[in-house]
């Protein structure tokens, strides 16, 4: 199932580590398979606050997100971001092919009485 790893980021000014982190994160993606699914974009806020923008990356699976986070490569260019830019990052599971959001809806009503 496919897995993502976002980061809800507030970047402040540009400089040389964050420029290097941007260069060099790909190559500690490709050996897992990640691929940007969203970069750079301006954020259209349409509920609440949000501060900064997104960063959404795509892997085949949870294992191989962990992995990357996870590897030699990764975690010597991530001071480079942490160091400059706030923000959360997490990993999460997609849904399967052919869910149905009603499915959950039905399983969340029965197991609350409703």
């Amino acid at each position: 199932m496919t897995a993502y790893a976002i980061a809800h980021i507030r970047p402040e000014a540009l400089n040389e580590d964050i420029l290097r982190y941007i260069e060099e994160i790909q190559s500690t993606l490709d050996p897992f398979d990640g691929r940007f699914l969203v970069h750079g974009a301006e954020v259209e806020v349409l509920e609440g606050p949000f501060p900064g923008t997104i960063v959404m990356i795509g892997f085949p699976d949870i294992e191989r997100a962990r992995a990357w986070y996870a590897s030699p490569a990764y975690q010597e260019i991530l001071p480079l971001r942490t160091a400059h830019i706030s923000g959360e990052t997490f990993l999460v599971e997609g849904v399967p092919d052919g869910y149905d959001a009603r499915g959950t809806a039905a399983a969340m009503r029965a197991a609350a009485g409703l």
